[in-house]
């Protein structure tokens, strides 16, 4: 389907290479500011031809609201935008008429609907990503960055070593945690690979010429973090907060992988090291490690929530390959046209979109709940004590 979530539902419309890209954002609260301005420099980050890292594709990605705002504010009404594609050239695609181009999704979608669309990826294509980020009345934080290209990483010491080596390898966990805590955007955007680290950029930089000189691809991963996210959002038992996040991340196209907090490498660890401490913070609790990535038993805990995301190669690649026609026939495709040699930095703003979609949608079914509870009649004694409190008369 082409929508995504529920309280706050977006529907994209659109192919990569036909007229015009487009959204519509129903359940935006009314009253919000919202104008072009808003949501272009998020567009900015995400369209082509931003460096000669990525495809040289010359798209402008300008975007037009047509409904849904007056005198620069939301009506509570769907908000339509649309993007056009000026820079189409599906005559780059001639070949790929006769053959599935390896790892990409022609084949899949012929299966699928019996047609496909004549030039690029049609709607497998991640030009889909035009919405405003919610901020204003949560102050919710939403940060994204290149973690690793190919074998150049800014990720901590992943494998628990020994209990002899334990303290470096948590202190790497506790500069990981740090350095989410205190990303920026600007850090972030302050090179073309989208790497927070300059050091780490630079190799990155490195890999994705190597590739791009034999024209070939290479994938990576990106991390995200999302910062002041209060604590009890999700809806266990089906659509716990990581489960719709990793809904939301592996709907983007390339991706083959999501992990949240220590992911993976959480199965090596020790329980008594992985279990995150609970410590007095504020007015309530946190917690004094953040293995769980902010998220536990499928609830936001109040601490930054934490996941990474696995991207594939770009299947579309200039290299000569052996395959096969649509016929089963024989053949060589080496795909004409621009494309990206890593699709990484440009990915990024596409995973902070779909995170906020996630949390817009969480935080709305938390309110609507909280103001469902709030009409009820209470007798003064905290739901969290009441229990307790009748035990202890028994």
């Amino acid at each position: 389907m082409s929508s995504f979530g529920t309280f706050y539902r977006v529907t994209t419309f659109g192919e990569s290479h036909c007229k015009a890209v487009g959204v519509v954002v129903d359940g935006c609260p009314p009253g919000l500011a919202l104008t072009e301005a808003d949501v272009q420099p998020q567009l900015n980050r995400r369209r082509p031809g931003q460096s000669d890292l990525t495809t040289p594709r010359d798209e402008k990605d300008r975007v037009t609201i047509m409904s849904g705002t007056e005198m620069g504010f939301t009506l509570g009404t769907p908000i339509a935008m649309i993007v056009p594609n000026q820079d189409q050239r599906p005559h780059d695609y001639g070949d790929m008429d006769f053959y599935p181009r390896p790892s990409h999704a022609d084949w899949t979608y012929i299966q699928k609907y019996g047609v496909k669309a004549s030039s690029g990826g049609g709607r497998s294509s991640a030009r889909e990503t035009i919405e405003k980020y919610l901020r204003q009345a949560h102050g919710i934080e939403v940060v994204a960055f290149v973690s690793s290209i190919g074998p150049a990483s800014i990720e901590p010491m992943s494998a628990y070593p020994s209990a002899e080596a334990e303290a470096e390898w948590l202190a790497s966990w506790h500069s990981w945690w740090n350095m989410l805590k205190t990303v920026k955007r600007s850090d972030v955007d302050a090179n073309d690979v989208r790497c927070p680290s300059a050091e780490t950029a630079a190799r990155m930089r490195d890999v994705i010429y190597r590739f791009k000189d034999a024209k070939d691809s290479i994938g990576g991963t990106v991390v995200c973090v999302i910062r002041n996210v209060p604590a009890g959002l999700g809806e266990p038992c089906f659509d716990k907060l990581e489960a719709k996040l990793a809904h939301a991340m592996l709907s983007i196209p390339a991706t083959k992988g999501f992990e949240i907090g220590s992911g993976f490498a959480g199965t090596n660890i020790p329980g008594h090291v992985h279990n995150d401490k609970f410590v007095p913070k504020g007015d309530g609790l946190g917690t004094e490690t953040n293995f769980s990535g902010g998220i536990q038993g499928g609830i936001s805990n109040g601490e930054d929530i934490y996941f990474k995301v696995a991207f594939k190669p770009a299947a579309t690649i200039g290299m000569p390959q052996e395959t096969a026609t649509y016929q089963g026939e024989p053949g060589t495709l080496a795909a004409k046209g621009r494309h990206d040699p890593s699709v990484l930095p440009r990915a990024v703003p596409i995973v902070e979109a779909m995170a906020t979609l996630v949390v817009m949608d969480m935080l709305l079914a938390q309110l609507s709940r909280q103001a469902a509870a709030a009409a009820i009649p209470r007798d003064g004694v905290p739901p969290v004590l009441r229990g307790a409190l009748a035990r202890q008369s028994e």
